[in-house]
């Protein structure tokens, strides 16, 4: 139909079926941006179920006005949508906007969910103000030893992208009488030293050295 708005049509291409379609719907709004686009933009990302495809929505909402897309994505950093909230503050850590700190609260980072963690992290260490490094790395800590393998290498690279602010936390966790807590904090120190390291060969040395703890004293 003639009659329908540049948003509409919009909407009506990212709820088709096929992937590809879709893919091809975000990529044109993303390549002629448009104000009334912003809004089934990011509507689309809390469903999309194509990682792709929601990539191509970040990628489309980074082509528009920030000062316009920013505040459309706050209010989904505490969607009742987990989906909803991970792309989000993955879409904010793309945008680069310092103004985006603030909504990364504690329950933020804390998020129940792994991925939507993750992101808060990611996103968290990148936009972080000067003055709010070390307070960052303290709320951080406390996520030691949560986790899956990819769970743990996203908070350890957090924690690299900090930066040296961060090193006196971590080295306090390393020292932690729980085993994954300090084995965890251990890894991060090697991958904030050198940050081509693996972070899977970094947890590996530091469970190496933690197990290293329960031995006997050698010269006993």
């Amino acid at each position: 139909m003639t009659d329908t708005t540049p948003a509409e049509r919009l909407r009506s291409a990212l709820e088709h079926s096929d992937a590809s379609a879709r893919l091809q719907a975000a990529l044109a709004a993303g390549t002629r941006p448009d104000d009334s686009y912003i809004d089934e933009l990011v509507a689309r990302c809390a469903v999309e179920s194509d990682f792709f495809v929601r990539d191509m929505l970040t990628w489309a909402l980074t082509r528009h006005d920030p000062a316009r897309v920013v505040p459309r994505l706050l209010p989904e950093v505490t969607s009742d949508i987990p989906q909803a909230r991970s792309q989000s503050l993955h879409t904010l850590s793309k945008i680069g906007d310092p103004a985006a700190y603030g909504a990364i609260t504690r329950a933020v980072l804390r998020d129940r969910h792994p991925e939507v963690a993750r992101a808060a992290w990611r996103t968290a260490s990148g936009l972080v103000p000067d003055d709010a490094h070390e307070s960052l790395a303290e709320e951080l800590a406390t996520q030691f030893g949560r986790g899956d393998h990819d769970t743990q290498r996203s908070l350890s690279r957090a924690f690299a992208a900090i930066g040296f602010r961060a090193e006196p936390t971590v080295q306090r966790a390393a020292e932690s009488s729980y085993d994954v807590v300090s084995a965890h904090a251990r890894a991060t120190l090697i991958v904030m030293d050198d940050p081509d390291v693996e972070f899977a060969e970094a947890a590996v040395e530091a469970r190496r050295v933690v197990a290293q703890r329960a031995l006997p004293d050698a010269g006993e």
